[in-house]
């Protein structure tokens, strides 16, 4: 039997899908390494893995992104409100080390803090990683040695987070690894890395959808209440997994799902709750009373139209849009020619939740990128939305630089920060656009399209449909010739009875 390390593996195997035979951008792309893999071509040794290779292509990724921030890190975090948003490198996290009392060893939700904000204002899970990341910074020196050392030492935490993420991206859709090279080299994902802590909320739905997609329900919900624990969003998934599984009468699996998610989110909250609840509540009060911030619709409409947009107006609003972005979805799923992908519903209702919301922070992007990874894996598409994130990236920080430059004027002024902030709505609502006319036309979809159902999908995966509405009651048969090797399948039948292989 051959050693592990000198087996050669092929990439011709018959069922594994390989973007540059598929993708005119990923063949152009594969160029500058040799161009597309022929038909007879070997990897090499079997070390060489699409995981393995995708995880090291997203730690050298998030090590440029680093490198990206050396500016900051060498004092304009410290010495210069401007230039920290002049050279892009702005982070919340050694401001607040010091601003949320790491730095005097406060207890977060526990302790009250000097000043205005009191409590600690992040869900539990999220202030259990930074106060763990104040135990491992060095208490020697000056604060701003200290506060390199909390920000190095949450990069590191972030890194791994970020490797989590490519290797679920890369193990969810089985026949199509490379995939997750469209998550491993995003720029938007490099660049916003290190701004926040968000990259640990995304690591547990990347997670929690990996295990969907092996059809284990309870491990899907208890990583998406630690991940709920961590920040809201990911909850939100629960709403597209509903509608899918009464499309196809997956009943006790979603029962299964939602009980973990619940159980898991009071086993973290609950003590927290108990002991501290003005702590605890802080959060969610602030979620409530926070005002119309950068990057949000509303925002753009209070400055152009020079209005005060207050924050119980906002959050009416932004909740009449979600409620009607959500009843959008369920219309959607009932009513599509086949049950629409996992991926594709989760994309689009965390996209509306970014689209709606009164504040949207750059590093929100990272919410999106395994999902839109999964949801249309197409590099053209996934580029043109990146290239509109980049330009919000730096339109904000340039933005932010002309306000904190006093008569100086350096950076964006607010048309061009408004232009910016068009820019973020368009290409996300591009990609929206072209998710749903996937959904719609599913022969458009490249993950159908090759053979697959979806592989994202778990017990859908393959499912017959019990309930739908309107033309998808009418049975849609897929070509032979797009499933080799088995029989036709009618994603439309409505057998109660079906069970997916």
């Amino acid at each position: 039997m051959p050693s592990a390390d000198t087996t050669q593996v092929s990439v011709d195997e018959p069922d594994l899908v390989r973007p540059t035979r598929e993708d005119e951008i990923a063949a152009s792309g594969s160029e500058l390494i040799g161009g597309p893999v022929g038909r007879r071509a070997l990897l090499g040794t079997s070390w060489w893995t699409p995981v393995r290779v995708i995880a090291l292509v997203a730690i050298g990724m998030f090590a440029l992104g680093m490198v990206q921030k050396l500016p900051c890190y060498d004092g304009a975090w410290f010495f210069g409100a401007s230039s920290q948003y002049t050279h892009a490198c702005y982070s919340d996290i050694p401001h607040l080390y010091q601003g949320r009392g790491f730095a005097d060893g406060l207890v977060p939700y526990f302790d009250k803090l000097p000043g205005d904000m009191e409590y600690l204002e992040y869900p539990v899970l999220t202030g259990v990683f930074m106060e763990v990341a104040s135990w491992l910074t060095p208490g020697s020196g000056s604060i701003q040695d200290q506060e390199q050392w909390y920000w190095m030492v949450n990069a590191g935490m972030l890194m791994a987070c970020a490797a989590v993420i490519a290797v679920c991206t890369v193990r969810t859709q089985r026949r199509r690894p490379w995939d997750g090279l469209l998550v491993a080299l995003a720029p938007a994902f490099a660049l916003t890395a290190t701004i926040n802590w968000d990259l640990l909320a995304v690591a547990l739905l990347a997670a929690a959808l990996l295990m969907w997609s092996r059809e284990r329900p309870l491990a899907f919900g208890v990583l998406i209440g630690l991940a709920t624990a961590a920040k809201f969003y990911p909850f939100l998934v629960l709403g597209p997994l509903l509608v899918l599984c009464w499309r196809a009468g997956r009943w006790r699996e979603f029962g299964t799902a939602l009980s973990g998610a619940v159980g898991a989110w009071l086993i973290v909250n609950l003590p927290v709750m108990l002991l501290a609840p003005e702590g605890w509540a802080k959060f969610y009060g602030f979620s409530r009373e926070r005002g119309v911030d950068f990057g949000s619709v509303f925002l753009v409409i209070s400055q152009r139209m020079n209005i005060q947009i207050t924050p119980e107006t906002a959050n009416a609003y932004a909740m009449i849009m979600m409620v009607l972005a959500c009843a959008g979805i369920a219309a959607m799923t009932f009513t599509a020619p086949r049950r629409p992908r996992f991926a594709q519903l989760a994309f689009l209702i965390v996209a509306a939740f970014i689209l709606t919301n009164k504040v949207y922070s750059p590093q929100y992007v990272l919410w999106l990128v395994p999902l839109a990874a999964l949801a249309r894996p197409r590099w053209r598409d996934f580029l043109v939305w990146q290239a509109c994130e980049v330009m919000y990236f730096l339109g904000i920080w340039m933005y932010l630089a002309y306000t904190t430059s006093g008569d100086a004027h350096k950076g964006l002024p607010v048309e061009g920060y408004h232009l910016a902030v068009v820019l973020h709505l368009v290409g996300t609502l591009y990609l929206c656009a072209v998710v749903v006319r996937d959904i719609y036309m599913p022969e458009r979809d490249v993950v159908r399209r090759a053979g697959d159902d979806d592989p994202a999908g778990g017990v859908l995966d393959g499912a017959k449909d019990v309930f739908v509405l309107g033309r998808a009651a009418v049975p849609h048969p897929v070509p032979q010739e797009t499933h080799p090797g088995g029989p036709p399948v009618e994603w439309g039948n409505r057998d109660p009875e079906h069970r997916s292989p």
